[in-house]
């Protein structure tokens, strides 16, 4: 189970906790929670799904328990953008993920299980102890940050190849 599911689930834990070390350290203790709570799965949904919701929470924990990674986000790093120069056409979604990964903590976070994961801002709410409506704020809130260094990626493009 671990060869299979540890490469995707790494990947989970990498979108919550920048750090490479401290990624593997949360997917092995998320493991560790999934081989515990094995006798108490009930095979009305999705193994893999009940696995990766156990990642998830455990990803948040972490960044929950360590002060290092506060969930604070300073206001004066947003920037309101134009809806018109958000361009996603010849962005891989590789580069995407990098901006996702430099996107302040809080951010990052809530963009994470919103965009990617698919959890409701109700759900959101509820696992990191804030409001839905402080869920929708700082989505919106990742979404411009992420249109803004978009936008300056494709500038800077169209600068070099004229």
């Amino acid at each position: 189970m671990y060869e299979t599911y540890s490469g995707k689930f790494f990947a989970i834990c990498l979108r919550y906790v920048k750090d490479r070390d401290l990624a593997e350290d949360v997917m092995i203790e998320g493991f560790m929670k999934i081989f515990e709570k094995l006798p108490q799965f009930e095979a009305k949904g999705s193994f893999e799904g009940w696995m990766k919701r156990i990642i998830v929470t455990q990803s948040l924990l972490t960044l929950r328990n360590n002060r290092n990674l506060a969930m604070e986000v300073n206001m004066d790093n947003v920037l309101e953008v134009s809806e018109s120069t958000y361009e996603l056409q010849h962005l891989e979604v590789d580069d995407l993920m990098e901006l996702v990964r430099d996107l302040p903590v809080g951010y990052r976070t809530v963009f994470n299980l919103y965009a990617i994961e698919g959890y409701s801002h109700a759900e959101i709410a509820e696992l990191l102890g804030i409001t839905e409506s402080t869920s929708k704020s700082q989505l919106n809130r990742a979404r411009n940050v992420l249109k803004e260094k978009i936008t300056k990626q494709q500038l800077k493009e169209r600068r070099i190849n004229g």
